[in-house]
């Protein structure tokens, strides 16, 4: 069962808690990063599909004209979801990024998920080098 998260409609390929419990918080982040730029570059590609569409449209016959306004707007649909969900991968990294400092010894992304409270988007964390538990909201 995967963790919810803030952004609903999207699907989940693994929830914070359990990608910090199978990869560590650095892994994840990581993972993270990398699905997002992926998007960003499936957003640049639509865009360059966009382009290549409006330089054939003109000299389009007029079925070919119906044809090539369908692949505009699917075109224009994928780079707009892609480009929707880059940013939100990297807000919900970065996000979460920020609250991965233990505040008792200033250790970065080192700490053990504790408990996972889905309703709230909340896990408890252990740092791995002073034992501080603190809260990262999702």
């Amino acid at each position: 069962m995967a963790a919810a998260r803030s952004d609903p409609g999207t699907p989940d390929r693994h929830g914070l808690a359990d990608g910090v419990r199978r990869h560590g918080f650095r892994k994840w982040y990581e993972r993270e990063l990398l699905a997002g730029h992926a998007h960003m570059v499936l957003a640049v590609l639509a865009s360059v599909g966009l382009v290549g569409l409006m330089e054939g449209f003109a000299e389009a016959s007029r079925a070919d004209k119906l044809l090539t306004a369908l692949l505009f707007i699917a075109c224009a649909a994928i780079g707009l979801w892609a480009l929707r969900r880059y940013l939100y991968l990297l807000n919900h990294a970065e996000a979460v990024a920020n609250q991965a400092i233990c505040s008792g010894c200033d250790a970065y992304g080192r700490f053990d998920v504790e408990h996972e409270d889905r309703r709230a988007a909340e896990l408890l964390v252990r740092c791995r080098r002073c034992g501080h538990r603190w809260s990262i909201c999702e």
